[in-house]
């Protein structure tokens, strides 16, 4: 496939050893890059980097120009995008014919950087793949370069949104799409569990992530998968299974985890045959922990939120929540991990920049909520309303001594609830681990099997008498 070495956002490029597409954002424009003598645009050139699955040698010259890991050349390729405050393009394409159309290695890393003259800084990189679970990554303490801390899945797509600053602070960004190779044996079927072991609160779900899909139409096959997902624990719960969709599942216990609960997860498909899907592969099994029970629950028409600890209430504290037109949606949310530190702007929640409602803060004791940016934070420019009114854009503020408090007690996993906040619902799936709001009816309702067989999770094999009989 012929290639030119210039192309605008809508185009679709060889990059990071796939088809990559640079897409504008929202409300943005396609722009070209500027021509020679018009006025200066705040813009980065970035370095996107990854290792193709399968390629060939590159093109003389390829690996002299490319700025990472000096010395390796092989499949590593490299794409130049500008980043622009209104798009970007694509700067520079090698022309490698039809090695660009060849997926990434999903073992290898993905590394983004500015080019090594470039003045400026990267501000915020966010990696989702396509049911939007998040890609961990460690940006460089100068800001210069980001790479990701966890593997790629295989046979996945991602889109990648990059933030920076050029070198006089104005913001600039672009967005990319990649897609990774399927997996080398494409007749075994494994899952990926989650999430990492270690301790967690008693709003934690498992997911079980598929290699890859199948599909509604094949109820068989879908039930024969999920009798062979086995999830025990001790003590032992009722819970099920939910398919979310064609490769993804949930588990979660018909009510809360209950405190100091040891949970463990394996499959049982390994050489199990699926019909057209193929044979079951070998896959990790999972072991994680439930700390106390925390639950937080905000009275936004009270102001206040109330915290418990195994059904004790430990913490009152004074809050304020989103006010008219930002209502803070309601429902049950899950601690999705904590940030000491957040700049927060309004233009990345569609407040534009120049208006009255625009906000650019650095926020601290960031504890996260939802994946679209909901917090509870300390909010020192509000204590005066808390307790009082709802000012905020969203967000749950509280005193600095409070999020201090709030944000070294809960744990990822806890539960933070929100009730008479007039806000949309929290949604199950996709924003973070809304799953507590679906009635457990409805959850059954989402397996596979029948009600009483998804309902049914086997007991670990006791060496003492269950403690719940």
């Amino acid at each position: 496939m012929a290639k030119s070495r210039t192309k605008a956002w809508s185009a679709v490029a060889a990059v990071t050893g796939a088809v990559l597409a640079v897409a504008t954002a929202p409300g943005r424009t396609t722009e070209a890059v500027a021509a020679p003598g018009t006025a200066r645009e705040a813009a980065v050139t970035l370095l996107v980097g990854r290792a193709l699955d399968g390629a060939r040698a590159p093109a003389a010259g390829w690996c002299a120009a490319r700025a990472f890991r000096g010395g390796q050349c092989g499949a590593w390729q490299e794409q130049r995008v500008l980043a622009t405050a209104r798009g970007g393009s694509v700067l520079w394409d090698p022309a490698l014919g039809d090695a660009g159309e060849l997926p990434t290695d999903a073992g290898a890393p993905l590394e983004i950087a500015l080019a090594r003259a470039e003045a400026g800084r990267l501000t915020d990189v966010t990696v989702t793949d396509g049911r939007g679970r998040h890609l961990a990554g460690e940006l460089g303490p100068d800001g210069g370069r980001w790479r990701n801390t966890e593997p790629l899945r295989a046979g996945e797509g991602y889109t990648v949104r990059v933030g920076a600053q050029d070198g006089d602070g104005a913001p600039v960004g672009v967005t990319m799409v990649f897609e990774t190779a399927p997996p080398a044996d494409k007749g075994r079927l494994t899952v990926d569990f989650g999430p990492r072991p270690g301790t967690y609160g008693a709003g934690e779900i498992v997911t079980a992530e598929l290699s890859h899909p199948v599909p509604a139409d094949d109820p068989a096959a879908r039930a024969r998968l999920e009798q062979a997902l086995q999830v025990t624990s001790e003590p032992h719960v009722e819970g099920a299974w939910h398919w979310v969709d064609d490769s993804t599942l949930h588990f979660r216990p018909r009510a809360y985890w209950p405190a100091h609960t040891v949970v463990r997860v394996r499959s049982g498909l390994d050489g199990v045959e699926l019909g057209e899907h193929g044979y079951g592969g070998p896959s990790e099994p999972l072991e994680f922990t439930v700390a106390d029970r925390i639950e937080a629950v905000t009275d936004s028409a009270a102001h206040l939120m109330t915290v418990r600890r195994n059904g004790r209430v430990i913490r009152t504290i004074p809050v304020t929540t989103g006010k008219a037109g930002f209502r803070t949606r309601s429902g049950v949310k899950v601690v999705l991990g904590k940030e000491y530190k957040v700049r927060m702007r309004g233009d990345t929640v569609g407040i534009k920049k120049g208006t009255k409602e625009f906000y650019d803060l650095p926020v601290f004791y960031a504890t996260r909520v939802t994946w679209s940016g909901e917090y509870v934070h300390a909010a020192p420019w509000s204590v005066e309303a808390q307790g009082e009114e709802n000012v905020s854009h969203g967000c749950t503020g509280m005193s600095t001594k409070d999020a201090a408090w709030f944000y070294e007690t809960v744990r990822e996993g806890d539960i933070v609830e929100v009730v008479n906040s007039g806000g949309e619902k929290m949604d199950p799936f996709g924003n973070g681990i809304g799953d507590w709001n679906m009635d457990w009816r409805t959850w059954l309702s989402g397996s596979a099997l029948t009600p009483a067989a998804a309902a049914h999770q086997p007991a670990e094999p006791p060496s003492r008498l269950d403690p719940t009989t």
